[in-house]
C-alpha cells in the first residue's frame, strides 16, 4: 500500500515558502510581459493601431512567454550562484550504507547494442567497487524490432550478466509491441517486476552517470520520503561535432542558471525529463499511468512526451518532484548535426501538443498546469514569430513610407529589451564564471571563453529562425496526420550531403531567398543583416558544414566551445573512446608539459 504522504515521518521543511516566491516570480513575468507589449504598441502606434499593427501585436505576445520566463529564471538564477546558494536537497546525506533496493533501467529501441553496454558496464564497475552493488539491479528494457538489433542486445546483455554474476544482476527484458512506446516499456517492467524496488533510475540509450552520482541520488530519495521523482541536471557529452560543439557549449552555459532560478520557485513541483532521472516505485506505479489520448494519431493515442505529464500526476498524488541542480556526473549525447537535432525537436513537438488533450486533467497542481502550458506555448511561439516576421517585412514592403511605420525610441528600447532577455541565461552564466580563476580554466580559459560565447551568439541567432521554420512545417501538416512516432537517433559522426540537406531544409532556403530578396528591394543592401531570414537563408550550409567530421575534429582540437569535460574528463569518461576526448588529449598533454604557460594568462586578468 503506498503511504499518503501527509502522513509520512519528518516536518514538511518546505512549509509555505513556494507560495510568495511563486507569487514574486508570476508578478515579475507579467509586468516584463506588459512592459514588452506597451512598448511595441508605442513603436506601431503614431498613427494609431490598424489590423497590421494589431496582427504583429498577437503574434509578438505569443513569442514572449519563454523568453521572459528564461530571463526571470537567470537573473535570480545569477543572484543565487553569487550568493553561493544550493537548494537544501542537494546537501550530501548522511554516509550510510544504501537500503532501498534500486532497479536501474535502460530503455532503448533499435540503438547501438555496444555503446548501451560500454556505457552500461562503466556504471556497474563502479557500483561494485563502491560495495553497494547487493542493492542494485540492471534491466535493459527493449522495444526493438529490428533483428540485428535485438541479436545485438542479447549478446550484449548476456555478456554483462555473465560479466557481472555473483555482483550485480543484469537482466534483459523486450516486447513484442512497444504500446505507450518508452512510458510503456518503464510501466510494463514496474507492473511486472516492480514489487521488489523501492526506487528506480530511468536511463536512455546515450545516458551516462557516475556510480556516485546514482547512490547519492538514491539516498537523497531515502532521506526524503515525500520526494516522488528527483531529476539530476544533465549535461552533454563532449562531442567532436561542428555542429554540436557551439550548442553544448551554450547549454553548458547557461543552464546551471535557468535550472537554479526556475529550482527556487518550483520547489516540490519540479521538471522530469525523462532521464537520468530516480523515481519512487510504488507511487510511480499507483498513480502515474498515462492516458490513452482519444482519437488518432499525431495528437491522439499514445503519449509522446510523457515525462512532464507523469511529473504533473507524481504531484497530484502529494508526491515531491525535484531537481538537483548541480552538475554532478550525469551525461547524455546530443545529436551530431542539424537534420537530428531537428528531428529530436520535432518529436518533442508533437508530444508537447499532445498535452492540449491533458491540461484540463482534474487535481493537478497550479504549478503543473502552467507547466503543461507552457511546454505547448514553447511550439507555439515558432509559428507566431514566424508569421510576425512574414507580416513585418510584407508591411514594410507595402507601405508608401517605411521609415514611418516604427518610432524608434521605443522600438530601439524594445530590440534592447528582447536580446537581453534572450541571451540572459548565457549573460547571467558568464557573470558568474568569469571571476572564478579555477572554473574558468575549464572552459580553457577567458579568451577562449569570450570567443566561444560571441560566437555561440551568432551560432544560435541563426540557428533559431531554422527551428522555427522547421516547427512551423510541421505543426502544418499535423492536421494531416503527419507524425515522427519513436525512432533511434543517429548519433556517431557522420557527413550531411548536401543533397540530404536540401531534401529537409528546402522551406527554411525559400523563406530565406524570398525574405532577403523581398527586404533588399524595400529596404537595400541592409536587408542581408537581418538575422531571421539570413538564418533561413543559410540553412543547408549549416547542415552540411556542421556535419563535416574533420571540422568538427580541428575545431576540438584548438579548443574553441570547450566543455570542462576536455579539460579534465575524470575516471569516468577517460575509460570512452569519445573521439572529442581522443581530440583533445594532445591539447591536454601540451598544457601538462607547460603547466606554467597555461596558468599565466588566467592570473592575469
Amino acid at each position: 500500500m503506498i503511504p499518503d504522504p501527509r502522513n509520512l515521518p519528518g516536518p514538511d521543511t518546505d512549509g509555505g515558502r513556494y507560495g510568495p516566491r511563486r507569487l514574486l516570480f508570476g508578478l515579475l513575468c507579467t509586468a516584463t510581459t506588459i512592459a514588452c507589449i506597451a512598448l511595441l504598441s508605442a513603436a506601431l502606434g503614431g498613427d494609431g493601431i490598424d489590423a497590421w499593427d494589431l496582427a504583429i501585436l498577437v503574434c509578438f505576445a505569443v513569442t514572449l512567454p519563454w523568453n521572459v520566463i528564461g530571463f526571470w529564471n537567470a537573473a535570480i538564477g545569477l543572484v543565487l550562484m553569487r550568493l553561493r546558494w544550493t537548494p537544501r536537497l542537494a546537501a550530501m546525506p548522511p554516509a550510510k550504507r544504501l537500503s532501498a533496493r534500486t532497479a536501474i533501467l535502460s530503455c532503448i529501441r533499435n540503438e547501438d547494442a555496444a555503446t548501451v553496454a560500454r556505457n552500461l558496464d562503466l556504471m556497474i564497475a563502479g557500483l561494485v567497487a563502491s560495495q553497494e552493488a547487493d542493492r542494485c539491479e540492471v534491466w535493459i528494457l527493449s522495444d526493438s524490432d529490428r533483428p540485428e538489433c535485438i541479436a545485438a542486445e542479447e549478446s550484449a546483455a548476456d555478456r554483462l550478466a555473465r560479466r557481472w554474476s555473483g555482483r550485480l544482476r543484469v537482466g534483459y527484458r523486450r516486447r513484442q509491441d512497444n504500446r505507450g512506446y518508452k512510458a510503456g516499456n518503464i510501466r510494463d517492467f514496474l507492473l511486472a517486476n516492480g514489487e521488489g524496488f523501492e526506487l528506480a533510475l530511468v536511463l536512455d540509450a546515450d545516458s551516462l552517470m557516475e556510480p556516485e552520482t546514482i547512490l547519492r541520488m538514491a539516498r537523497i530519495m531515502e532521506a526524503n520520503p515525500r520526494l516522488g521523482i528527483l531529476q539530476s541536471l544533465v549535461v552533454g557529452l563532449p562531442s567532436a561535432s561542428a555542429f554540436t560543439r557551439p550548442f553544448q557549449f551554450g547549454m553548458r552555459l547557461g543552464m546551471r542558471s535557468y535550472t537554479l532560478g526556475s529550482a527556487w520557485w518550483q520547489g516540490d513541483c519540479g521538471p522530469y525529463w525523462g532521464h537520468n532521472a530516480m523515481l519512487r516505485v510504488g507511487p510511480f506505479r499507483a498513480h502515474c499511468e498515462l492516458p490513452l489520448l482519444p482519437g488518432r494519431p499525431p495528437l491522439g493515442g499514445w503519449v509522446l512526451s510523457h515525462d512532464q505529464v507523469e511529473a504533473a500526476l507524481m504531484r497530484r498524488a502529494g508526491f515531491e518532484v525535484r531537481v538537483l541542480p548541480v552538475e554532478s556526473g550525469s551525461w547524455e549525447e546530443n545529436p551530431p548535426d542539424l537534420l537530428e537535432f531537428i528531428r529530436r525537436d520535432l518529436r518533442w513537438c508533437q508530444g508537447n501538443l499532445q498535452y492540449l488533450g491533458l491540461f484540463a486533467m482534474p487535481g493537478l497542481s497550479p504549478v503543473s498546469r502552467f507547466q503543461l502550458a507552457l511546454a505547448i506555448l514553447m511550439f507555439f511561439g515558432s509559428p507566431a514569430w514566424v508569421l510576425l516576421m512574414v507580416l513585418g517585412v510584407a508591411r514594410l514592403g507595402l507601405a508608401e513610407q517605411p521609415s514611418a511605420l516604427v518610432d524608434p525610441g521605443p522600438g530601439l528600447a524594445l530590440f534592447a529589451l528582447v536580446m537581453t532577455m534572450t541571451f540572459a541565461p548565457k549573460l547571467a552564466a558568464l557573470g558568474d564564471l568569469l571571476p572564478r580563476p579555477s572554473e574558468r580554466r575549464g572552459f580553457g580559459g577567458t579568451l577562449w571563453i569570450l570567443a566561444g560565447a560571441l560566437s555561440e551568439v551568432v551560432f544560435s541567432m541563426l540557428l533559431a529562425p531554422i527551428m522555427a521554420i522547421a516547427h512551423t512545417v510541421f505543426m502544418a501538416g499535423l492536421p494531416f496526420g503527419r507524425t515522427l512516432g519513436w525512432a533511434p537517433q543517429r548519433r556517431g559522426l557522420h557527413a550531411v550531403t548536401l543533397r540530404e540537406a536540401l531534401g529537409r531544409l528546402w522551406p527554411q532556403t525559400l523563406v530565406g531567398i524570398v525574405g532577403c530578396l523581398w527586404l533588399a528591394a524595400v529596404s537595400g543592401p541592409a536587408a542581408w543583416l537581418s538575422p531571421f531570414f539570413l538564418g533561413a537563408l543559410v540553412a543547408v550550409p549549416l547542415a552540411t558544414i556542421g556535419a563535416s567530421p574533420g571540422l568538427g575534429l580541428f575545431l576540438t582540437r584548438i579548443g574553441l566551445w570547450r566543455i570542462p569535460e576536455e579539460t579534465d574528463p575524470g575516471a569516468v569518461l577517460r575509460r570512452l573512446d569519445l573521439p572529442a576526448l581522443e581530440a583533445a588529449s594532445g591539447r591536454r598533454a601540451v598544457a601538462e608539459r607547460a603547466p606554467m604557460a597555461e596558468a599565466a594568462p588566467e592570473s592575469a586578468d
